[in-house]
């Protein structure tokens, strides 16, 4: 259930508590309930500012924006928070507007808006190794935290929300398909034997899920995979400090990671796109209806050999593998 928390409502229709409810119930029947957290995350991140008192869509000025602002900078909010946060409240008050409740006053004219460059989340294919082959104790909390970053990584950086709904029944013939929460497109993987043996790992997970995530059937899913994300990016960071990390790891390094590796082997921008399921973004857009599934199953395929060949093979053996090929 999303909730906004707030001490007193304004009774006029013109209450932005009343209208943020009403357009986070909106997203909600679109079944946008992603959406619909973040609404309600940035509105009560607002009421804390007011201390829980509801403002008037037409008491928004810029000097309370700018204010508010303040008020987040030194609570130690990060810029692309503010930001974000910024741009949820300009977006509902740009549809009061539209609606005809308010007039358009430009609150947001002199506060930030926009995206800072972040640290670098992709890591290099030696520090995907190195966590793929850290010693960690079997069947521990932390060895299932990094097989879920790992199968992230080997299905072309699916997002963990993803993950955790795929269902048995999305894997048949060798393929692995599924709808991404956030766009809505269609992808299918090859299922290769990395993927394969992490499920079967998990062989004692009975429910209509493929990994051990959503761990009750009809059970609050949402909560649980909330629960569940928090618990893999809080111990994702202690792995990692081991691989010596100066930076969180999170989920969203095996995404990045996958997008960096691809490209490093100079695989076309245009099927790194298609393979992540990204969609109407730039030029890239303008190849996806061309693109052979085979394609980016081979772009998949190349990424994973080299993170499997190179840490399973020492150089003698590869030379010793290559003299004997030539003796066929």
């Amino acid at each position: 259930m999303i909730t906004i928390n707030l001490k007193n409502r304004c009774s006029s229709k013109k209450s932005l508590a009343l209208f943020m409810q009403t357009n986070i119930t909106h997203l909600k029947e679109l079944e946008q309930t992603r959406t619909g957290e973040t609404y309600a995350t940035a509105f009560n991140s607002f009421m804390r500012f007011t201390n829980g008192e509801d403002v008037s869509l037409s008491e928004m000025d810029s000097d309370m924006m700018v204010a508010y602002e303040t008020y987040l900078k030194v609570n130690g909010v990060s810029m692309n928070t503010i930001s974000f946060y910024m741009r949820i409240l300009r977006a509902v008050y740009n549809r009061a507007v539209e609606q005809g409740i308010t007039l358009q006053r430009y609150p947001f004219k002199h506060v930030y808006t926009g995206v800072c460059k972040t640290i670098k989340r992709a890591l290099p294919l030696s520090v995907i190794k190195q966590i793929r082959l850290l010693e960690l104790p079997p069947n521990s909390t932390l060895d299932y935290v990094r097989d879920m970053f790992l199968f992230s990584f080997y299905t072309r950086g699916m997002s963990f929300v993803d993950m955790a709904y795929l269902h048995k029944e999305d894997l048949s013939e060798g393929i692995l398909s599924y709808k991404r929460k956030k766009t809505g497109q269609l992808l299918h993987i090859r299922w290769e034997r990395c993927m394969e043996n992490i499920v079967k790992k998990y062989s004692w997970n009975h429910t209509v899920y493929l990994l051990p995530i959503l761990k009750d059937n009809g059970v609050d899913e949402r909560r649980q995979y909330k629960n569940a994300i928090t618990l893999m990016n809080r111990r994702l960071k202690d792995i990692g400090r081991m691989v010596g990390l100066t930076h969180p790891l999170t989920m969203h390094c095996a995404r990045h990671s996958w997008a960096s590796v691809a490209k490093h082997k100079r695989i076309p921008l245009s099927v790194i796109s298609e393979s992540m399921g990204h969609d109407s973004e730039g030029t890239t857009m303008i190849y996806l209806s061309s693109l052979d599934t085979a394609v980016i199953d081979e772009a998949n395929k190349q990424v994973l050999k080299e993170l499997f060949w190179h840490s399973c093979i020492s150089p003698w053996q590869y030379n010793h593998v290559i003299q004997r090929l030539w003796t066929l």
